[in-house]
């Protein structure tokens, strides 16, 4: 079994992935392929992540009406991705919409795991609030988002690590918690404001940990992959 951290490949070409990946020659990896690298290259980089024999997040967060995410859903199956996203806030309906396409569209093995956006790791109380106008907490806002996820018959949610216990007690045990705004101590928070480690993670029960640039702008990204094992896996130097 390949281990639950997710590489996010926030690279511009597959040229930039080739170069990345390179020291991964031993180490077939979880990569997330998002709107920068997909929009750039198309499928010709999942084609080469397959060949490569690395399983792939396909993140490209779909939202809007019900019957364009269906048919935008029966497409990307047929790329036969391991994991895709909606944003939660797209609704029920267009959730199912988008499961019915995902298995529409899987013409071999299973379909792709579907998960959907509760909020953005960038979002915080002042923005949900000021911005976006919803009046609830963002912690009310993401539990309720996530409940609807899983009625609409979804696998899981992407949040923070911080609402994964919460998640947890509200969502039955099979469902997933996907966790970005990964980083170690050490590390740039960057744009994203709700943070952790990956033993912060895995004690907080998530699914699954992505990590872009704590790992991809590293001197030696191999190495810091392994420092996250490592840490996922309470062994400690």
């Amino acid at each position: 079994m390949q281990h639950p951290i997710i590489i996010a490949l926030d690279y511009q070409s597959l040229d930039d992935v080739k170069a990345f990946l390179s020291p991964f020659k031993e180490e077939k990896v979880f990569v997330k392929v998002g709107m920068e690298l997909f929009y750039k290259e198309g499928p010709t980089i999942v084609h080469y992540l397959k060949e490569e024999g690395h399983r792939i997040f396909l993140d490209l967060k779909l939202h809007d009406i019900p019957n364009t995410v269906k048919q935008a859903m029966k497409s990307l199956a047929s790329l036969q991705v391991d994991l895709v996203n909606v944003h939660a806030a797209g609704g029920k309906q267009m959730m199912e919409a988008a499961l019915e396409g995902l298995e529409a569209g899987t013409k071999r093995g299973s379909r792709p795991s579907l998960i959907a956006v509760t909020q953005l790791t960038s979002t915080n109380e002042k923005i949900l609030h000021e911005e976006l106008l919803i009046n609830q907490s963002l912690s009310s806002t993401v539990q309720s988002y996530a409940k609807l996820t899983e009625v609409a018959g979804l696998d899981g949610v992407v949040c923070s690590v911080h609402e994964v216990p919460m998640l947890k007690k509200v969502c039955k045990d099979t469902f997933l918690t996907v966790t970005p705004g990964i980083r170690l101590v050490e590390d740039s928070k960057d744009d994203q404001a709700r943070i952790a480690t990956p033993d912060e993670a895995k004690k907080a029960g998530a699914s699954m940990i992505v990590v872009g640039r704590s790992i991809t702008k590293s001197s030696n990204p191999l190495e810091k992959y392994k420092k996250m094992k490592d840490l996922w896996e309470g062994i400690t130097i």
